[in-house]
């Protein structure tokens, strides 16, 4: 998954954007409301995290501006002025939901993964055979037994389960794994595929590459 990360305090930005690559999304950050509103007009996200006391464009302006371009991307709204009248106007300017400073990290990942699902209009619990991908503990098993993976490992699998008998591409997986700021090797996908398959491959569960396109996690009964 995708989040835009809007917070003008480098320090509170810097752990937030954490707390999420460590569940293996990638994140996108700015300081700005202005900055906010070109980012979410030009790219896709599948989450803001949205600070309300922004310098210049307040966080409500590019909650309005967002709305108004008839997006109905999740946004978590951030406040230290946690008033009824301040929750009030953000939930009727579309917020999905608030949270007051300060808080927990653990309560913004919960918050975060809740959001992602109803966004995603995603299950639980990813199926492939005897593959199972925990969407929220973010553990995936296969014949009830648990498999490390690395978090971008898990990220890309996540997309390829969500997709599953459809093409994913490069461009797509770069997306999914990394934010803006990272950066990208020539080969970091081909990389990130070939460990994802390596442990994989010896429990029956083939990604395809399809040349010219990408990758494919056909779908278990056309397997068969």
């Amino acid at each position: 998954m995708r989040i835009l990360l809007v917070e003008d305090d480098r320090v509170l930005a810097d752990a937030l954007s954490r707390a999420p690559v460590q569940s293996a999304h990638a994140v996108d950050s700015v300081s700005t409301g202005e900055e906010a509103d070109s980012a979410l007009a030009l790219a896709a996200y599948d989450l803001a995290i949205l600070d309300v006391g922004l310098p210049g464009l307040s966080g409500l302006d590019v909650l309005r501006r967002l709305r108004a371009r008839k997006s109905t991307m999740p946004v978590l709204m951030l406040t230290a002025f946690d008033t009824l009248e301040d929750r009030v106007r953000g939930l009727d300017l579309g917020a999905d939901d608030y949270l007051a400073k300060p808080f927990d990290l653990p309560e913004l990942e919960a918050r975060v993964r809740a959001l992602l699902r109803r966004g995603t209009n995603s299950t639980p619990e990813l199926q492939h055979g005897l593959l199972r991908f925990d969407t929220i503990g973010r553990r995936v098993y296969y014949d009830q037994r648990p498999l490390e993976l690395a978090p971008r490992e898990l990220a890309a699998l996540e997309l390829l389960m969500m997709r599953e008998g459809r093409v994913v591409s490069k461009e797509q997986l770069a997306n999914h794994l990394y934010g803006w700021d990272e950066d990208v090797g020539e080969n970091a996908i081909e990389v990130c595929m070939y460990r994802l398959r390596r442990k994989l491959e010896p429990l029956g569960c083939e990604i395809r590459t399809v040349r010219g396109m990408g990758y494919l996690m056909e779908r278990r009964d056309a397997a068969a």
